[in-house]
């Protein structure tokens, strides 16, 4: 009998002891951190360990998408460009869209795959037909994030899986890309403002939540892994405001959209209504070495821009670890020089979008342009070639160019990007020309006009001040932009 009693006892408090030790486990409080920066000025208007180490997740993908946006941008690829699919591509965990090895996708579905399912097999068909390796994509990836300005991220990987050491960044610097990159490619950033994609016959939903639930919110961001806990990147514009905001290590992705709208109302009303007052966010200068091509490569002149520092001191994976998230107190930065090569693609004809993000064009679509342009430069730069190969060991060989501008005193020739119901839009879109352009559009002179036709009142967005060929290659060169542009005798 005391055998029984005691096994009786043992049967009734071993639930009890196991309901203890629930009710001891800690809950999942992963590491958060977030901020909000006004885009019109620059000013913080949020901030909680907005400069602590954090893992991203999946909004590594975002400059994932910066480099493939260059390489649109340079008409290394266009939107129809197919990229080939490795074995190691199609062997990466979920989430994924499930290319398969030896298959192609092409720039514009891998670009809607990272935006909407984020799809990490898609990353690395990215990272490895840019770079040919994952690491060495992950390299380019570091180079270009001490180049805008995120002195404290480091890239392991295109898409933000775990790995030892795992990618690491702050909010504050992730404000920075989710501001460059709209500032760089308001022709492609358009496509995070993407809802569903549809691919083999099936309708893939975007992780962000507040796209279409939040008026105003465009973009960017979801991500997720067990150790970051859940993270969002969000722009919104609203009655002439402009802020981008970081929220981190969310507990799950309803608190973490609730945490996100919460900041976004409190703050807007505090960001500034009206034009910019910022420069945009560029590159520093040592950030774009000459490149090496073969001959019958298009040529591009590197462009040297001015580093704009920051305003201060500067569910889309599969969980596959349970346990506690790692401890980032001790992790820092890998440095890495931002000028590391940048591996060079097979080239394609661009194909210019039909949506302006900013201002939409009057003219109609220009004939197409010749496969070469000038690109534009505030420092001419020479431009390294690849002689044609020949028995002996080939040299490259050094061409230098300097960018055509606008021509001093000249005024018979204007050029137009485009015209908007929105005079300060107009302005912000002189203002991005210029940042891209600022060795062509040097001696121009920058302005709107305003045009009335029946109802509808419309602001020009124009530049004055070239003579015929220096509007040609001006026009030429922000094409390649991704701008609209034509040019007519004023």
């Amino acid at each position: 009998m005391a055998g029984l009693a005691a096994a009786l006892i043992v049967s009734v408090a071993t639930p009890a002891d196991a309901a203890r030790r629930n009710v001891a486990a800690p809950a999942y409080d992963p590491p958060s951190a977030a901020i909000v920066v006004d885009v019109n000025t620059g000013r913080t208007l949020f901030a909680e360990n907005a400069d602590a180490p954090r893992i991203p997740a999946s909004i590594t993908k975002v400059m994932t998408l910066y480099l493939l946006f260059e390489q649109l941008e340079s008409g290394h690829y266009k939107l129809g460009t197919n990229l080939k699919v490795t074995k190691y591509a199609a062997s990466q965990p979920p989430s994924k869209l499930g290319v398969r090895a030896g298959a192609t996708i092409t720039v514009e579905n891998a670009i809607k795959a990272l935006i909407t399912r984020s799809a990490n097999d898609v990353a690395v068909v990215v990272a490895e037909n840019i770079a040919g390796t994952e690491a060495e994509f992950a390299r380019m990836m570091t180079a270009k994030a001490r180049a805008l300005g995120m002195s404290k991220t480091s890239f392991r990987n295109p898409h933000g899986l775990p790995a030892n050491p795992p990618n690491i960044t702050t909010a504050r610097d992730l404000s920075v890309l989710g501001r460059a990159i709209q500032d760089r490619f308001p022709r492609y950033y358009a496509y995070f403002g993407t809802r569903s994609f549809n691919y083999a016959g099936q309708s893939i939903g975007n992780h962000n939540r507040l796209l279409g639930r939040v008026e105003g919110v465009d973009g960017i961001k979801t991500g997720y892994t067990r150790a970051s806990g859940f993270n969002l990147l969000t722009s919104m514009r609203a009655d002439g405001r402009h802020v981008v905001a970081t929220v981190l290590g969310g507990r799950s992705g309803a608190q973490r959209d609730r945490r996100m709208e919460q900041i976004l109302s409190q703050t807007l009303p505090q960001a500034h209504s009206g034009r910019r007052r910022t420069p945009f966010v560029v590159e520093a200068p040592s950030a774009r070495a000459p490149e090496l091509r073969v001959a019958a490569t298009p040529p591009e002149a590197p462009r040297r821009t001015v580093f704009v520092p920051p305003s201060q001191p500067l569910s889309d994976t599969v969980p596959l670890a349970i346990g506690k998230p790692v401890d980032l107190s001790n992790i820092r930065p890998v440095v890495a020089s931002a000028d590391a090569a940048t591996a060079t693609p097979s080239s394609g004809a661009q194909v210019r979008s039909t949506t302006n993000a900013l201002a939409y064009a009057e003219a109609p679509v220009p004939a197409p342009r010749p496969d070469t342009s000038i690109l534009t430069a505030s420092v001419p730069a020479p431009v390294a070639r690849v002689a044609a190969a020949t028995a002996a060991a080939p040299q490259p060989q050094i061409a230098v160019a300097a960018a055509p501008r606008a021509a001093a005193g000249a005024s018979g020739w204007i050029i137009q990007l485009g015209a908007s119901a929105d005079e300060d839009k107009a302005h912000h879109l002189l203002q991005q020309a210029r940042s891209r352009a600022s060795d062509l559009l040097a001696n121009a002179s920058p302005f709107t006009e305003k045009v009335v036709r029946g109802n509808v009142t419309l602001f020009r967005a124009r530049f004055s001040g070239f003579d015929p060929e220096g509007a040609q290659a001006a026009c030429k060169s922000l094409k390649r932009s991704g701008f609209d542009c034509f040019a007519t005798k004023s």
